[in-house]
């Protein structure tokens, strides 16, 4: 079947909330450059392979799409949130080239593996406060509310010098800023212009009063002229803080709700712990309910899956779908914790792969080990049919993970 013989609707349907949709197998086989229908009601091709998606995004050539690319929109009417448009100045960053890689090199210095290292105790002990917490509320309890999202909050508040206790702002801002069809375009704008007062304030204070954080230490590399430009500095702290603590918060919530799914899986990990490494790697991997996908705009002519995929074209990346090629897992649709080698594209890959992604794995594992330890007898609250997922954002994930113990 080819590129142009079918159609179909995107975000592809899905049952329950840890499913994945019963077109991957079929458009990887059968279709994997396949045209797609955005809720915009423009059109864009839609990967569904592993080669070909770690391909294109391995592509220096090709990136998101910006405001100038005429790319095909997400959301009716142009709205969602300015990470869905990609039309927002304040928040643009350079896309590709030297200059992104500029841009990558001088944040990527504070998301190496040595700086996991250090950070990893400290993470710890909040992690077991925020366990601590919960178990003094009392089962049942929403284990994404009281231990998902407050944790990466607080390591990416901590790390850009911002304060924790802004958190519920922040959560607001950034669904906004992520918005697929959540929120009205005036809403999300209305967002995005308290957010950048709120991050430009907080950057003037740093440049008055630095400490030793991010944030300051990207104004005392632009002090000495080899640093970003102001409107980089404010999208690189106003990026960071939606992705430090919104993707990795919905993760903690499926990944456990993944392993509680089937207790055969929590209770592989209790009987050995050496596993959490490549649980993480696994629950990655076998996540379905990442979101959207990465964009990438095709700005020439480009051979992708044996088809000519023309310049102008918006491209999906559907990374999920990749996770689960047989071409590339052995026994793709199981979850095997001691899986390995596991080479999941869910933090992309190449010039653009997730620069956070050391931070995020930190925090899983983190997360994984402490409820191991204090709570194994953690099972889900409620049965699995009647988690929920997210809605109309970007990113995807559960709206509650209730749990006893």
């Amino acid at each position: 079947m080819s590129q142009s013989q079918e159609t179909v609707h995107y975000p592809l349907p899905q049952t329950g909330a840890l499913d994945a949709p019963a077109d991957w197998q079929r458009l990887r086989s059968q279709c994997p450059v396949a045209s797609v229908q955005l809720p915009s009601g423009d059109e864009a091709t839609l990967l569904t392979r592993h080669e070909d998606i770690k391909t294109l995004l391995s592509d220096p050539r090709f990136a998101r799409p910006t405001a100038q690319d005429g790319a095909a929109r997400l959301a009716p009417d142009g709205g969602g949130g300015a990470v869905a448009s990609s039309s927002a100045d304040a928040l643009s960053l350079p896309a590709k080239g030297e200059p992104h890689q500029q841009w990558r090199r001088q944040v990527s210095k504070w998301f190496t593996a040595k700086r996991m290292t250090a950070l990893r105790p400290g993470m710890t002990a909040t992690a077991e406060r925020l366990v601590d917490d919960m178990v003094a509320l009392g089962a049942p309890a929403d284990l994404k509310a009281h231990v998902g999202f407050l944790l990466p909050v607080y390591v990416i508040c901590d790390m850009l010098g911002v304060p924790a206790q802004d958190r519920d702002r922040f959560s607001h801002w950034s669904d906004a800023l992520l918005s697929l069809t959540r929120f009205t375009k005036e809403e999300t704008d209305r967002a995005q212009i308290e957010f950048v007062q709120y991050m430009s304030g907080h950057i003037e204070s740093k440049r008055e009063n630095p400490t030793d954080d991010l944030i300051s230490t990207l104004i005392r590399d632009s002090a000495d002229g080899q640093g970003l430009s102001d409107s980089e500095l404010l999208a690189t702290a106003l990026g960071l803080l939606i992705a430090g603590h919104e993707t990795t918060a919905n993760m903690i919530g499926k990944m456990v709700g993944m392993l509680l799914a089937d207790r055969s899986r929590w209770e592989q990990l209790l009987a050995d712990p050496s596993l959490v490494r490549t649980a993480v790697e696994e629950a990655l991997r076998f996540d379905t309910n990442l979101g959207f996908g990465l964009r990438r705009y095709i700005s020439e002519d480009t051979e992708i899956g044996g088809q000519t995929v023309p310049g102008g074209t918006t491209v999906i990346c559907s990374m999920p779908a990749a996770n689960r090629d047989e071409d590339v897992f052995d026994n793709a649709e199981e979850m095997d914790l001691d899986r390995s080698p596991n080479p999941h594209l869910i933090f992309g890959a190449g010039p653009h792969s997730c620069l956070g992604q050391a931070l995020a794995r930190t925090e899983l594992q983190v997360v994984l080990e402490v409820l191991l330890r204090k709570l194994p007898t953690l099972e889900l609250a409620v049965p699995v049919e009647e988690l929920q997922r997210v809605e109309g954002l970007l990113v995807g994930g559960l709206r509650t993970v209730p749990v006893r113990w």
